[in-house]
């Protein structure tokens, strides 16, 4: 009886300490990454190693050590014992004070490294050329904390956060990067950027551009083949219109035509009249006789008296 009445409350006291642990390892967030290091921080040695951000999300101190790093998407294999899982993954050395958390703190670690050069280095693989998916795991190696997946990215552009703990993730240049500090809260990712990261090796930009292409073409097959349809009926219509107009001229000047025709013709009658009357005398020898003499009427002038006078 003596021993259940201190059994309990130790189990309490267990279950506490279980709980909070695992409420403040959930405060803990991977909050920048920069997998091509060129020109960006420096581990103690000089070398220009791939990093990640770790940030504590809460006001409370929070000790990572004996947290998990991993890079191996094989972890999620749910089949996957403990021990076979953290066999795949790169442990935080304890034993450094610099793995004790304080509230909105953060922490750099070093990948591609070895264990041995000191806390912050990590033989976590990863290769720059590709896109990269890492992970926090809890100590017991079960629990996934927080992961991304990081697309391929330019020399010292980092992924991060807009702002630290923040669900929205950006690529930020190299002028923007914040390793160790703050991630700045209106950080934004340009568009070529963006598409670089969404589309590498291009495929969708093709896709789009040849639809834009075909839809621009075929839209342009619609617009002229109405066109060609509206200026048929439209010319059609003017035949039409035109015809009808000609139809209402001849009607309005049919009869003045019809008088003019008459008028002709009669005149034409008369003419083969007077041509047949003609040649019926000319053929009877009906015509006039000439006495062959020709006569001159005198014509007084004023030059007859002015010659009178003369002589």
């Amino acid at each position: 009886m003596t021993r259940c009445r201190y059994l309990l409350p130790l189990l309490f006291a267990v279950a506490f300490h279980l709980t909070t642990a695992a409420q403040g390892a959930r405060n803990i967030k991977i909050n920048e990454v920069l997998t091509h290091n060129v020109g960006s921080i420096e581990d103690a040695y000089g070398n220009h190693l791939p990093w990640v951000e770790l940030v504590n999300a809460s006001y409370s101190t929070y000790n990572v050590r004996d947290m998990y790093i991993a890079t191996d998407r094989s972890v999620l294999d749910n089949t996957l014992s403990a021990p076979q899982r953290i066999s795949k993954m790169s442990i935080i050395p304890s034993g450094d004070e610099m793995t004790k958390m304080e509230g909105k703190e953060h922490l750099i670690l070093f990948l591609n490294s070895e264990h041995h050069r000191g806390t912050q280095h990590l033989n976590a693989r990863i290769d720059e050329k590709k896109p990269l998916w890492i992970a926090l795991y809890d100590g017991n190696g079960i629990d996934l904390i927080d992961s991304v997946s990081v697309p391929v990215m330019d020399a010292d552009q980092s992924y991060a956060r807009e702002s630290d703990g923040a669900q929205q993730w950006v690529v930020k240049d190299t002028n923007m990067v914040t390793a160790g500090t703050e991630n700045f809260a209106h950080v934004s990712e340009t568009k070529a950027a963006r598409l670089k990261r969404d589309d590498p090796h291009g495929f969708g930009i093709t896709v789009l551009s040849m639809t834009i292409v075909f839809s621009c073409l075929t839209l342009l097959y619609i617009f002229f083949s109405l066109f060609g349809v509206y200026m048929k009926h439209k010319q059609a219509k003017q035949e039409v219109l035109e015809k009808q107009q000609r139809k209402e001229k001849f009607l309005q000047h049919k009869d003045k035509l019809l008088a003019e025709a008459l008028a002709e013709s009669q005149d034409k009658e008369k003419y083969m009249a007077i041509i047949a009357m003609a040649l019926k005398q000319y053929q009877d020898n009906q015509h006039d006789e000439e006495s062959g003499v020709i006569t001159i009427k005198p014509k007084h002038t004023s030059w007859v008296h002015i010659a009178q006078d003369t002589e």
